[in-house]
C-alpha cells in the first residue's frame, strides 16, 4: 500500500509563526530507516582510562573479555581491563568489546557490562561537556551504584542527577564527544536563549533513531545538513523556547475521527508539541509506529520527554516530504539545496512568494548556523 499524506492549515500557533503542515503515513509502507551496523574499530577514537568516583576508575572485572563480564569501579591502575577507547560512531570500547547496558534496559539501575559490538542502541554513548556518559537507548548516566567509591562497585545506567557518581573525565574523541558534528558548546551559541527542556543530550540520545542523520556525505555535507535542520527548528519554536503550540484555542482541532484508531488520547490531545510541532492524531500515530513508540496513546510524551521531542523532529525531517518532492534530508545530502528543505516543511504556505519573510527568517538562521559551524551555506537558499 503506497504512502498517503493529508494536509490541513489552521492559524497561527504562536506569535510570528504560520501554523504547519500535517503528514500523515498510512499504514503500510511507512519509512523506517534501520540503525546501521557500527564498524569494526571506531574511525574517530581517543584511548586511556575513565576515571570517576574518588579518583577510581571504569573497570573490567578480573581483566575478562568475556560476554556479560562486570564493569564496576576500581583502583586506577593502568592496565588493559581500564583502556577505553571513545569513538565518534558512539561506542565505549574494552578489550575488543563494547559497554553494553544488560538485557537492552532502560530502566535505573541497569547493570552494564562487557559484550560483543553489535550496534546496538543499548552500546551507543554520548559523553557530554559536563562530564555525564549517557546512554543513547534509555537517556540515562552511567552511574556508581549507590554512590559507593570500594573497589568493585558495579556501574549502572540512573536517572541523571548532576552528582558526583555519574560524572567521569573520559578520554576524547577526534571530533565532537558525542560523534555529532555539533558540539554542545556550537549548540548552546545557536540556541542562547532556548528552553532547558531542549538538551542537547536529548538530541544526541535521539540520533540513533536515525543514523544517516548529518553522517552522510562529506563533512561539510553533514554540517550542512545538521545546520538545516537546527535552522528549521529554530523557527518553528522560536528559537527552541516553545514545547508546545501556543494557541490553545486549536487544541480541539487535530482529532481526525475518520481514522479507524480514532482519538484514545482524548479530542484535545494532538496539539503541536516538539522541535517540529507534531500535531494531529495521524501524525502522532505515524510518528509512534516508526519510533516504536505509542504516541498515540500517549501525545504527552513529545513534550515530557527531550529525546521522544527530538525523535519526531528527526522522524519527520528524514522520512517526510509534506508539500515537497523530497525528504528534507534527501534535499541537503543531494545538493538540492536548504530551500527544498523549507518546501517540505512548509512549502504551501511560505514557499513561491507566499510569505517570503518566513522563508527569510528560515534562510538567516540557516546562514548563521552554518557559520558557527564553520562551512559554506551551498546553493539554492530560497524556495
Amino acid at each position: 500500500m503506497g504512502m498517503k499524506l493529508h494536509w490541513r492549515r489552521t492559524a497561527a500557533r504562536r506569535p510570528g509563526a504560520l501554523a504547519r503542515k500535517a503528514a500523515y503515513a498510512a499504514v503500510g509502507s511507512l519509512v523506517v530507516a534501520l540503525l546501521s551496523v557500527l564498524p569494526a574499530s571506531p574511525a574517530a577514537a581517543a584511548t586511556g582510562q575513565i576515571s570517576g568516583l574518588a579518583g577510581k576508575c571504569m573497570d573490567v572485572a578480573g581483566a575478562s573479555s568475556a560476554n556479560g563480564t562486570a564493569v564496576q569501579l576500581y583502583d586506577c591502575n593502568g592496565t588493559g581491563a581500564q583502556q577505553w577507547t571513545v569513538g565518534s560512531d558512539g561506542t565505549i570500547r574494552a578489550l575488543g568489546k563494547c559497554l553494553d547496558v544488560t538485557g537492552n534496559s532502560t530502566a535505573d539501575g541497569a547493570v552494564l557490562q562487557l559484550w560483543d559490538c553489535s550496534g546496538g542502541a543499548n552500546q551507543r554513548w554520548t559523553v557530554s561537556a559536563a562530564r555525564d556518559i549517557v546512554s543513547v537507548s534509555a537517556n540515562k548516566c552511567v552511574d556508581v551504584t549507590g554512590n559507593n567509591s570500594a573497589n568493585g562497585t558495579r556501574l549502572q545506567i540512573w536517572t541523571c542527577t548532576g552528582g558526583a557518581n555519574q560524572k567521569w573525565t573520559a578520554p576524547a574523541a577526534s571530533g565532537t564527544p558525542s560523534g555529532f558534528v555539533v558540539s554542545e558548546a556550537q549548540f548552546n551559541q545557536m540556541f542562547p536563549s532556548r528552553n532547558s527542556f531542549y538538551t542537547y543530550s536529548g538530541l544526541t540520545a535521539a540520533l540513533s533513531a536515525y543514523p544517516a542523520f548529518a553522517t552522510t556525505g562529506s563533512d561539510t555535507v553533514k554540517k550542512q545538513e545538521a545546520a538545516a535542520f537546527l535552522a528549521n527548528v529554530n523557527h518553528e519554536t522560536g528559537g527552541l523556547v516553545y514545547i508546545v503550540e501556543q494557541n490553545t484555542a486549536n487544541y480541539p482541532n487535530y482529532c481526525d475521527w475518520s481514522q479507524w484508531y480514532g482519538c484514545p488520547a482524548g479530542q484535545s490531545a494532538y496539539y503541536g508539541r516538539g522541535p517540529i510541532q507534531l500535531s494531529w492524531n495521524f501524525n502522532y500515530k505515524a510518528a509512534g509506529d516508526a519510533l516504536g513508540i505509542d504516541l498515540l496513546n500517549n501525545p504527552w510524551l513529545v513534550q515530557n520527554d527531550a529525546a521522544v521531542a527530538w525523535k519526531t523532529g528527526l522522524w519527520y525531517w528524514m522520512t517526510q516530504s509534506g508539500p515537497g518532492t523530497m525528504t528534507p534530508h534527501n534535499a541537503m545530502v543531494n545538493s538540492a539545496g536548504f530551500g527544498q528543505t523549507i518546501r517540505s516543511i512548509n512549502g504551501s504556505i511560505e514557499c513561491d512568494g507566499r510569505n517570503p519573510a518566513q522563508v527569510q527568517s528560515r534562510v538567516d538562521a540557516y546562514n548563521r548556523f552554518v557559520s558557527i559551524l564553520g562551512v559554506s551555506a551551498g546553493a539554492n537558499l530560497y524556495c
